[in-house]
């Protein structure tokens, strides 16, 4: 039990629950990659990529809570987190940082060289995030592009490389993917910096909702989402997707939607419906229309 609930504590830690969000997106760039072989690339790659999610995520999580620990003891709404209340000692945290860090750069070895190559590149990308609410208002495009990293990072898996060919939907399909997913989180994130406005102002950190104003950001927020349903349209047109794929895209722009509803009513469990529950349902919409749409 005593490992259980250690394990349950690291979990917690890091957020092992939020990996629904990326991963989803990596896996469809992964079966769109693979798409000559029937949607799969052997069970080899297919867990190297999922270490790979694991452990960079792990890592950046890890990196997350450790510079941010001075201001989530002070914040209300997360004074309660792990290295604020002495339940995790700020050594053992980066260790598992390091840790978690070389098990990603490892795990990409084994891979490809390409992708050993940029593994450092992709770390410190992910690391970099965290400290950007520091001197800039745009934070959520660097969480975004982090968070892209993981479609591109499992395209360039597959394929061992990019098409140059302007012409070739190779080239196209994980830039609109990464895109695409840069746009979600980066509108996701603005509805989730909200609970934190009042905070993030007296305490000097950068946001959107910060500089514009919860209103204002909002409708930000609502245009980045907009702005990455067209980049998935497009790819979908690109890629010469049919029925599955765009049946899916409409179920994602009406989920899309009730979350702004949700967000801008700002009642009773408004977080956990509009931040939580319907951005992971978005992604596995999204996994399963490839997957369909590839596979049938």
């Amino acid at each position: 039990m005593r490992i259980l609930s250690e394990a349950k504590k690291w979990g917690d830690f890091v957020k092992i629950s939020h990996t629904i969000f990326a991963l989803p997106f990596a896996l469809s760039a992964m079966v769109l990659a693979s798409k000559e072989t029937n949607g799969w690339p052997g069970w080899k790659l297919f867990l190297l990529i999922i270490f790979c999610m694991f452990f960079a995520r792990t890592s950046a999580m890890a990196f997350n809570r450790i510079v941010d620990r001075k201001f989530d003891a002070k914040n209300p709404r997360t004074a309660d987190r792990h290295l604020p209340k002495g339940k995790i000692s700020l050594a053992s945290a980066w260790t598992l940082c390091a840790a978690s860090g070389t098990a990603f750069i490892a795990t990409t070895f084994f891979i490809s060289f390409t992708c050993f190559y940029l593994s450092p590149v992709a770390l410190l990308t992910v690391y970099f995030y965290s400290l950007t609410k520091r001197f800039t208002n745009f934070t959520h495009i660097f969480l975004g592009l982090a968070l892209s990293l993981a479609p591109v990072g499992a395209w360039l898996a597959v394929k061992g490389n990019f098409s140059v060919d302007p012409l070739e939907s190779g080239i196209w399909i994980p830039i609109l993917m990464g895109l695409g997913v840069t746009l979600w989180l980066i509108g996701f994130d603005i509805i989730y910096a909200t609970q934190d406005y009042d905070f993030d102002k007296e305490s000097g950190l950068k946001s959107v909702v910060v500089k514009f104003g919860i209103p204002t950001s909002l409708k930000i927020a609502w245009t980045s989402h907009f702005m990455m349903w067209l980049a998935f349209l497009a790819l979908g047109i690109m890629a010469n997707m049919g029925w599955f794929y765009f049946s899916g895209l409409f179920l994602i722009f009406v989920g899309l939607n009730y979350e702004h509803i949700v967000a801008g009513q700002r009642k009773l469990d408004w977080v956990n419906i509009a931040f939580f529950r319907l951005n992971a349902l978005v992604s596995l919409i999204y996994l399963i229309s490839i997957l369909l749409e590839v596979w049938i």
